[in-house]
Formats: structure tokens, sequence, C-alpha cells
């Protein structure tokens, strides 16, 4: 596994190789569901198109839920990384991969057996509701496949190696392509080819990426007594990547919350809302992707003691992100619906979905400091405060604007839409403070426990 240390030479430099191969590696992610809703959107019903929509988010909300706890993973590996501690790799590295098996046979138990009570609850227009239950039982198969990818992932992460992720996802991607055309277009399967084709891309990812590794190896040794888990590492794992991943999950519920605000105003609005939905995520990779890499490089260089480097690392990252977004967000000012016409055929969703996308995209702005700095918080162990400052503005104030908006006279889109930059000014701001309180507080090493 290629090797890349973050804790000396260029800062910016370090950053841009790290984030070029995971930028283009989530791009490829993204690709799943975007693909999805394009040949779906292109070759079958609106229903289809509502289902896959409906459907993609509550399995996001899956995937949110294994990448926060794989955040604890990451951190770790990191630290131990920039410690230059090969033993303690190779327990974090063991211990989370008997721990995540676990959590994945869990995890798609539950979801397969409350599958058909979700859809209910998501107020499902009542012509979707068919495809979108087959969409989420073929898609829920591929839960175990998930945890597989994301927790290789999370560990090739933490010691700065992303090239080798990019071309795990770059494989299921071409795979997802291919079946999508199959199933949808020519076998008419609809949502449920879309689905049978993202699991069969799942895993096919992770079984190359095990016979991948099983020929190049980590890096450091693993013997079969690593994958016993380790009590304290488990718990490390769990305090850093816990608060992250109730984060993504109460997160995730709250845009399932909106969504079925949304979809109350019918069947046009809710196949906008997914048109949008998929691009914002495109359109918020720069911030991710950023936000990604001073996570990495704040734990790589405080596991080696160069805590101003890590701190350094959080404002080339807000700066770096931003340049992209906000050439994004006036992109979607004067053309959005060039964008929002690539997933879909039906010219009233191009426009209700551009509509949308001119509030919504203002989001872009904000998160491209948002999320660097709540890596930053991640890598110093206070993961808490990354959960405290989103749950708060997204259930006091998104849902709750999102829900006023809607029932305002002459309520539309691209109204609800301005709920996502509101809440997000308020995280700005708590982040910002929490900031200057931990300024002179302990370092950040005692503060995750490594040390």
């Amino acid at each position: 596994m290629k090797e890349r240390s973050m804790t000396s030479g260029s800062i910016a430099g370090s950053m841009l190789r790290f984030v070029g191969p995971y930028l283009l590696t989530i791009i490829v992610q993204n690709l799943y569901g975007a693909v999805d809703l394009l040949v779906v959107g292109q070759f079958a019903t609106t229903a289809d198109v509502s289902a896959v929509t409906i459907g993609s988010q509550l399995m996001s909300m899956v995937t949110q839920l294994v990448i926060g706890f794989a955040t604890g993973t990451t951190v770790l590996v990191g630290q131990y990384y920039g410690a230059k501690n090969k033993e303690r790799l190779s327990v974090v590295t063991g211990t989370s991969a008997t721990i995540f098996t676990v959590f994945a046979v869990v995890i798609t138990g539950a979801f397969l057996a409350l599958h058909e009570t979700l859809v209910t609850l998501m107020q499902t227009p009542a012509v979707a509701v068919i495809p979108t239950r087959q969409y989420l039982f073929a898609c829920a198969i591929g839960i175990v496949f998930i945890v597989g990818f994301n927790i290789i992932s999370s560990i090739m992460m933490g010691v700065g190696d992303t090239k080798t992720p990019f071309l795990f996802i770059l494989i299921a991607c071409i795979i997802n392509v291919v079946l999508d055309i199959i199933l949808v277009k020519f076998v008419g399967l609809g949502a449920l080819g879309a689905a049978i084709a993202t699991t069969a891309a799942q895993v096919g990812s992770v079984l190359f990426s095990l016979i991948y590794l099983a020929k190049k190896g980590l890096g450091y040794s693993l013997s079969r007594k690593n994958f016993k888990p380790e009590a304290g590492m488990t718990k490390k794992i769990v305090k850093i990547g816990g608060p992250v991943a109730i984060q993504n999950v109460l997160v995730g519920t709250s845009f399932l919350f909106i969504t079925a605000i949304i979809n109350s105003m019918g069947l046009q609005q809710s196949a906008a809302v997914g048109v949008v939905e998929k691009l914002i995520n495109f359109l918020f990779m720069p911030s991710v992707a950023f936000g990604a890499a001073v996570s990495t490089m704040s734990a790589q260089n405080i596991g080696a003691g160069h805590y101003g480097r890590a701190k350094k690392s959080l404002w080339y990252g807000v700066l770096m992100a931003l340049i992209p977004s906000a050439i994004m967000v006036v992109f979607c000012q004067f053309a959005g619906e060039v964008l929002t016409g690539i997933f879909t055929g039906d010219r009233a969703v191009v426009l209700i979905s551009a509509e949308y996308l001119r509030s919504y995209v203002m989001d872009c702005m904000l998160v491209s400091f948002i999320f660097s700095v709540n890596g930053y918080f991640n890598s110093c162990g206070y993961s808490w405060f990354t959960l405290l400052h989103s749950v708060l503005t997204t259930f006091a104030l998104r849902i709750p604007l999102s829900y006023i908006f809607s029932l305002s006279a002459g309520s539309s889109l691209y109204m609800i839409g301005w709920s996502a930059p509101l809440s997000s000014v308020a995280s700005a701001v708590l982040c910002f403070l929490f900031l200057l309180y931990i300024r002179k507080r302990k370092k950040p090493a005692q503060a995750t426990g490594i040390l």
C-alpha cells in the first residue's frame, strides 16, 4: 500500500496530492447514485425517479453511519502513522476489521426488517411505493460491502494513500454504469435494475480491493491476534467515530424530514429534490475533499507532535475549498437548468429543480469552512462538538425553517432551499467560537487519548 507522510514539506502541496485522488474517488463514488438517477430518469418513469430519490437517500444514511464510525479508524491510523508506531497500527487495523464486520451484519438485518416501514414513513407517493421497496431491498443486500469498502478506505486515508481507493471505486463505477444501462434501458427493470447494478458494483469493488491488498500488503504486518478486538482500541474508535456517526445519521434524518415535507407538495417536487440532492453531493465535493485532507494531515501531525502545522492545515483547507465553491455558486445562479437537465427529461422537474438549486447552492460557501473545521476537530479528539453544532442547527433551524417556508403563502422550493445556508451560518459561528475556546486548551493528542 502506498504511504504518504503529511508531516513535512509544503502544506498546500501535501493537501493537493491528497485531495486530487480523493476528489476523484468521491466523484466516482457519487456516480453510483447519480448514474442510477440519470439512467432511470432517461429510460424509466417519474415514479422510478422518485423511488431512486427516496431509496438512495435512505441508503445514504447507512453509508454516512459507516463513514462516521470509520472516522475513528482514520484518525487513529493517522496519529499512529505520524508517531511511526507500527505495532499500534496493526492493532487498530485488526480491531477495526472485526468490529466493523459485526456491525455490517447487524445493520443489514435491521435494514431488511425495516425497509417497508421506512418507505411508509417517507410519505412516498403512492405510485412510487412498490419500486421504492424493491430498490431498498436490493440495495440492503450490499450493505456488508459498503462497510467493507469504507473501512478499507479509512485505513488507507489514515496513512495518506488516496490513489488506491480511487482505483477500487473506479472499477465499481464501471460495473455500475454497464449494468445500469443493461438492466434499466434494455431489460426494463426500472428502479430495481438500478439497485441490482449498484449492489453488484459494491461487491466487485470489495472483492478487487481484498485481492489487491493480499498481493501488495498494508505496509505493516498483521497477525491473527490483531483481529481479536482490543477493548481500549475499540473504545477509542467509538469515542472518535461515534459522535461523527450519530451526527451523520441525525443530519441524514433531517434530510428525510425535509424530503417528506417536499414529497407532500407533489410528485414533481419529490423528483426535483432528488435531482438537486444529487447535484449538491457533487457541488460539495471540494469542501468534503479538503475537509478529509485537513483531518488526515492534522491527525498525522498531532501524532508527530507538530501541533502548529496541524492548525495551519485547517486554514489552508478552508481557503483552498472556498475558491471552487464560489465559482459553482455563481454558475448555478445563471445556468442551473444546465445541471438539473442532466438528470431528467421532464421539463417541469428541470425548472423546479433549478429553482431549488439557486438558493440551496449558497450553502457551498459556508461548508467550505465548516467541513474543514470539522476535520480538524475530529483529528483533535473533539468530534463531540461536530455532533453538537450540526445537530443543534439542523434540528433547531433547518427543519423548522423548511416547514415554515413550505406553509407560507406562495411557498416554493426556492424558499425552502434557503433553510440550508441559514442553518449553516449558525454552525459556522459556533465553530469559530469553539476554535477560540480550545486555542489554549490541552494538546490535541492528549484530548484524543493516544498519549
